[in-house]
């Protein structure tokens, strides 16, 4: 939020490529990087681990009471621990992502989050993404974008990451999970997906990583020239 420190909010859905951009940005810029779903994939992970439904939320509620989740920063990596374990990459299983669509959508998750999300933004300059950065967790953010693609564009690099990870699922599995949880996470009634009024519309279907990447990096330096002088 406008003040001492310089704070981005980059939203949109999944698939949009708003972790990877964001990370990368943040640690050219000297930001921190800070990834708002992976707070929410810890919470479904758990969930799956302690056979919770994700989508019940006085279930959920309970589980809140114990969960232990945080975020710690090594070496420019952000890293997720639940229970003080590291679950930076359990959290990607594909399985989990389905479950955060979920809980995501709760009441009493999103304001469990919502302090610790803000508390970051307060210490230090932050480069945040998600999917209600710019409308929920920080609507005085110095910058607002909202990171887009074309579903199938969106689809096959989440497909790609996918498989890389020796995951067995058809481009057509994950473009239609991907439909789905656009459609929840946009009907959803607490903090649906959707852009801000001030913010800038970036959609890079057909760009390259590195295209994107230089977008951002523009958009960021011309919103804070004090902080790059």
């Amino acid at each position: 939020m406008p003040g001492s420190h310089y704070s981005v909010a980059i939203d949109g859905p999944s698939g949009a490529g708003k972790s990877t951009l964001a990370r990368r940005a943040a640690g050219e810029l000297g930001f921190l990087y800070v990834d708002t779903g992976a707070l929410y994939r810890a919470l479904a992970l758990q969930a799956l681990q302690e056979g919770v439904p994700p989508g019940d939320e006085a279930s959920v509620a309970l589980l809140l009471e114990t969960a232990r989740v945080s975020l710690r920063h090594e070496g420019g990596t952000q890293l997720v621990f639940l229970s003080g374990l590291d679950v930076t990459l359990d959290i990607r299983a594909h399985e989990v992502s389905r479950a955060a669509s979920d809980i995501s959508a709760l009441p009493a998750v999103r304001a469990f989050l919502l302090d610790r999300q803000r508390a970051l933004a307060r210490e230090t300059d932050v480069i945040m993404d998600g999917r209600d950065i710019g409308t929920v967790v920080l609507p005085g953010a110095d910058l607002k974008i909202f990171l887009t693609a074309a579903p199938e564009d969106r689809a096959r690099r989440r497909h790609t990451e996918l498989t890389a990870r020796g995951a067995a699922l058809t481009y057509d599995e994950v473009l239609r999970d991907l439909l789905i949880r656009d459609k929840n996470d946009a009907e959803r009634p607490l903090a649906p997906l959707k852009p801000a009024p001030d913010a800038v519309l970036l959609d890079t279907t057909g760009n390259t990583f590195s295209q994107s990447l230089a977008l951002i990096l523009r958009l960021i330096r011309d919103a804070c020239p004090e902080r790059f002088q």
